[in-house]
């Protein structure tokens, strides 16, 4: 391992939504934030070609081009956007400890405080055809992607709560959904079933799994198979929704901070404050119940406020700020 050491007041782990708006309101805060964008620059949305629902875009924007624009206005404001992932981490448990994050197993980062916003990834089916057609029809949410196909024939693959709610979504808004169900019941809770059940215009398929998602560029149709019988039927679609779960990007923190069963870091309250002092967690790496751009924009808000905070009570800005909050 190299040598280097850096010292900083507030490091930001990802760059999507959460990421740079915290790194906004840091810069604003003159608290020089340090952002690490992670293995993929941007998050999510770079996956996505169309964000009609953030607010602020009346024409709608494509992912990519908003995640460039808001990394813009990070470093417009001072923030230093580096290339980079965070492969080990060492909290310190008191308040006002330094906190030694490794980058790239090499650079050591000493910060004051720590902005957590490494997201979550969907889970995907991971055959050729399904990812060759990730945003040309192939999308993992429907409340983000849906409107897209008004009036359209969609499918949709999942057998939870999640499935069974943008099943009814999709529902609203679309002329059919298909929805695959790998095994012979649902796992969705009893009112979620009832839910689909109740929607003419939605099929449940059981024992039914993707065979192949058809199409050049775009989504034109789905190939699907009985897992019992071993029997294909092809459908015409222009949209398929994977609602099989999402996984947050948060193993590296495991055995540090407070996270459930499923990997997502618990925060306090309705602040962003992790179990450790100085570390703040925001965006989908501790949300499991929106996961929208403009939800993880808000709380990344607010991890940086909660950060400017923290770091009044440790006599680390100026005192002009800690007059501020009455410290």
């Amino acid at each position: 391992m190299s040598n280097t050491i850096e010292r900083v007041k507030l490091l930001i782990i990802g760059s999507g939504p959460a990421g740079y708006t915290a790194a906004i309101y840091a810069a604003r805060a003159d608290l020089k934030p340090l952002l690490y964008t992670g293995m993929e620059p941007g998050g999510q949305l770079t996956t996505t070609t169309e964000v009609d629902n953030f607010p602020g875009y009346p024409e709608g924007i494509d992912g990519p081009t908003m995640m460039v624009q808001l990394q813009q206005q990070a470093e417009r404001f001072g923030t230093e956007v580096r290339i980079g992932m965070a492969t080990a981490v060492e909290f310190s448990t008191e308040h006002g400890g330094i906190h030694k994050i490794t980058i790239d197993n090499d650079t050591i980062i000493e910060a004051e405080t720590v902005i957590i916003s490494t997201g979550a990834s969907a889970k995907y089916l991971n055959i050729p055809s399904e990812q060759r057609l990730r945003g040309g029809g192939v999308s993992a949410c429907a409340v983000c992607d849906g409107f897209f196909y008004k009036g359209q024939d969609v499918a949709i693959v999942g057998a939870g709560d999640t499935a069974a709610e943008e099943a009814s979504y999709l529902a609203n808004i679309c002329n059919k959904v298909t929805m695959l169900v790998r095994k012979d019941h649902m796992r969705a809770s009893k009112a979620m079933q009832h839910r689909v059940n109740s929607l003419k215009n939605i099929e449940v398929k059981y024992n039914t799994e993707v065979d192949e998602v058809l199409g050049d560029q775009v989504v034109e149709g789905l190939r699907m198979v009985n897992n019992q019988t071993g029997e294909k039927e092809e459908i015409a679609i222009t949209g398929i929704f994977i609602a099989i779960g999402h996984k947050p990007n948060t193993d590296i923190f495991k055995g540090q901070l407070d996270m459930d069963e499923t990997g997502y870091l618990i925060t306090q309250g309705k602040s962003t404050k992790t179990n450790i002092p100085g570390v703040f967690a925001s965006g989908d790496a501790q949300d499991k119940e929106y996961r929208q751009a403009v939800t993880a924009a808000g709380s990344g808000c607010m991890a940086a406020l909660d950060a400017e905070r923290y770091l009044a009570t440790v006599g680390s800005i100026d005192e002009a700020v800690a007059d501020q909050y009455n410290i």
